[in-house]
């Protein structure tokens, strides 16, 4: 049985990282986006081309409804999932926590935290010895902002991978005896194009000195973590926090 992954915003950076590597590794893949429609479609053909199957699901992360909608799709289209990749993010502009607005916060924590919750959740019920699945992997990708608080930049961003951590800690041990492993992932500097949806596109080279590797990392060294995390050669590692940050 061909095993089955969904990519969470995978029509770019990380995600998109990802979900190429995988049908390298022989998975069929389910590539989700937002609003990147072409993009998506590209991520697509590299995995065709690859020899694997694939197809593009638009779903917006923040609504139950698209989530819903989009794992039904996954079972029709691939079969039962094996493996999720819960990858799709946002951070916001620059600010101060004196500046931002509550809009801003239900907007970071509906997208980060809640759909990656909703997102795993969905992922058990198909899954889960418990609910007569076959069991899987579940990788979160969070941040080494999770650890540092990004002050005067990105606290609610930070906030959030905070949770996404404490999320991965929790459900690793709820499922750990129905098949599923849950581990994240913590990206340092990393050169994506988020950085420009927060203002700052030359945020790596801005900030690389601090990194003990004195350089940012690139999104195909994170989705190697990311497969690792997923295969075999990870069975007996659940609940781990794996460090992608070039020692910062």
């Amino acid at each position: 049985m061909q095993q089955v992954m969904l990519v969470t915003g995978a029509s770019r950076g990380i995600g998109a990282a990802t979900a190429r590597l995988a049908a390298k590794h022989g998975y069929a893949v389910a590539v989700n986006y937002t609003s990147n429609e072409a993009a998506a479609a590209q991520v697509v053909r590299d995995i065709e081309a690859a020899g694997s199957r694939a197809f593009a699901v638009r779903a917006d992360v923040a609504s139950e409804a698209d989530i819903l909608a989009m794992f039904e799709q996954v079972d029709k289209r691939l079969g039962r999932l094996t493996a999720l990749v819960n990858n799709a993010g946002v951070v916001d502009i620059t600010q101060r926590v004196d500046e931002m607005s509550a809009a801003r916060l239900k907007r970071m924590f509906d997208i980060n935290v809640i759909g990656s919750i909703l997102c795993a959740r969905e992922a058990v019920r198909r899954m889960s010895t418990r609910h007569g699945g076959p069991g899987g992997a579940i990788v979160n990708v969070s941040s080494a902002a999770s650890r540092l608080g990004s002050p005067g930049q990105y606290v609610d961003y930070a906030a959030a991978k905070g949770a996404i951590d404490a999320f991965t800690l929790g459900l690793a041990k709820e499922v750990a005896a129905e098949g599923i492993r849950v581990n994240a992932v913590r990206p340092g500097l990393i050169e994506t194009d988020i950085h420009a949806s927060g203002g700052i596109p030359d945020r790596v080279e801005k900030l690389k000195h601090h990194v003990p590797m004195q350089r940012g990392g690139s999104a195909e060294e994170v989705a190697q973590a990311i497969l690792w995390l997923l295969s075999p050669q990870a069975s007996y590692t659940t609940m781990s926090l794996v460090e992608v940050s070039g020692g910062r």
